[in-house]
């Protein structure tokens, strides 16, 4: 695992069922976070961050009355003084693609699938403190650059690029695991 030290962040979870709160605690707890803060709905994660300027906030998307979508929506608004930059690392047994675009639409920082593992988290944490990508904000978005990777132009088209950097990414894979 890489070696970032996270026992000095603190942590929001944000979840409406308890059993996976308590899960998440006790990943966080054996990963070193000292100050993990809970909340049960998106309405109590909006006056909890007010309280405790979380560092880091994890919220599941499927929650009731407010979605993790929502909240995302309102913390990227800046609704009342609440910092529109907090890193949000959402998680969610929803993984089909119009999902993870829904999510990355909202202003997600990070999409985590359930179930997850720990090394899993403790990247996606590390990925939001250390590479925090640039924020955008424009009428239609608020929320961090939706572009994961720069593509190379030049005099090739466009499509034929993705393609290229598409087989270099799979060989570059299939290279790492045949190391393995």
């Amino acid at each position: 695992m890489d070696t970032l030290d996270i026992s000095k962040l603190r942590m929001l979870l944000v979840d409406d069922y308890t059993p996976m709160r308590k899960i998440l605690v006790e990943i966080l707890r054996e990963l070193g976070v000292r100050q993990i803060e809970q909340a049960n709905t998106g309405e109590e994660a909006l006056t909890r961050i007010k309280e405790i300027e979380p560092d880091v906030l994890i919220a599941d998307n499927l929650m009731q009355p407010m979605d993790g979508l929502e909240l995302t929506r309102r913390i990227r608004k800046g609704v009342d003084g609440i910092d529109p930059f907090l890193p949000i690392i959402m998680i969610s047994g929803m993984t089909e693609k119009s999902s993870i675009i829904a999510a990355r639409d909202a202003g997600v920082t990070e999409f985590l699938a359930k179930p997850m593992t720990v090394r899993l988290l403790y990247l996606r944490i590390c990925s939001v403190v250390k590479t925090p990508r640039q924020f955008v904000r424009t009428d239609a978005f608020v929320g961090p650059d939706r572009r994961r990777r720069g593509m190379p132009y030049g005099d090739n088209e466009r499509r034929e690029t993705e393609h290229n950097y598409s087989l270099q990414k799979d060989k570059a894979r299939d290279e790492e695991r045949d190391k393995r």
